[in-house]
């Protein structure tokens, strides 16, 4: 390295080193290189610990479609994927009426999972003794959320989000008015045609001479 040269352990190699030795540039480079690349092997694998060692919390929501649905106990954003989900009630873990769902990754490296508790048969009053637990590898604290009509997203209820219209439904009050529209427009078209008839032949005149002269040329 202090020298610059090459070293050779085959004398068939010799001519080579002879060759290489005389670059002295290319040499510069090498020994550059040899120089710092356990410098950035140390900094890339700094940033690549940093990166695949990180802990991120995640974000945890409670869901429900219907009220006959099972609450959804949804984890994205956490960081590794190592987690554990579970229920509980009144502090007990629970392992009837539930379902796990798998581990998934999202865009930004992250991972999301979910659960699902079937408790259709308890009463709101007692929603609040179920639990749902997010354990994230090497995090000390828990995260716990507890099932409750006032953290619950739903499409339905007071407090829900409410359920926007389809497309379909959209276009079935539309062709609806419009069926209304063309409907109530006959409907006066005629109404006033049968009282136009009902007149005075005079009136009748005064108010339709087109329909009056008309009559008047066929009958000459």
């Amino acid at each position: 390295m202090q020298t610059e040269m090459w070293i050779t352990s085959h004398p068939q190699a010799e001519k080579t080193k002879q060759e290489w030795d005389k670059d002295k540039i290319n040499n510069g480079q090498w020994k550059n290189l040899l120089t710092d690349c356990i410098a950035w092997l140390k900094m890339y694998l700094n940033y690549g610990m940093t990166f695949l060692y990180r802990k991120d919390p995640p974000s945890v929501s409670l869901l429900q479609k219907t009220p006959s649905s099972p609450f959804c106990c949804h984890a994205t954003g956490f960081h590794p994927n190592n987690a554990v989900m579970s229920w509980r009630k009144d502090g007990e873990e629970l392992h009837e009426g539930m379902e796990d769902g798998e581990i998934l990754p999202n865009n930004d490296g992250s991972f999301q999972m979910s659960g699902e508790l079937n408790i259709s048969s308890v009463t709101p009053e007692d929603w609040r003794r179920y639990d749902c637990v997010f354990q994230l590898s090497g995090v000390k604290d828990d995260v716990v959320i507890t099932v409750d009509k006032t953290v619950v997203t739903t499409n339905h209820g007071k407090g829900g989000t409410k359920e926007k219209p389809s497309d379909l439904s959209i276009a079935i009050i539309v062709v609806v008015f419009i069926i209304v529209f063309i409907s109530t427009a006959v409907g006066f078209r005629l109404y006033k045609k049968k009282k136009v008839t009902e007149m005075t032949p005079e009136l009748s005149q005064k108010l339709n001479p087109d329909t009056s002269g008309t009559n008047t040329s066929s009958t000459q």
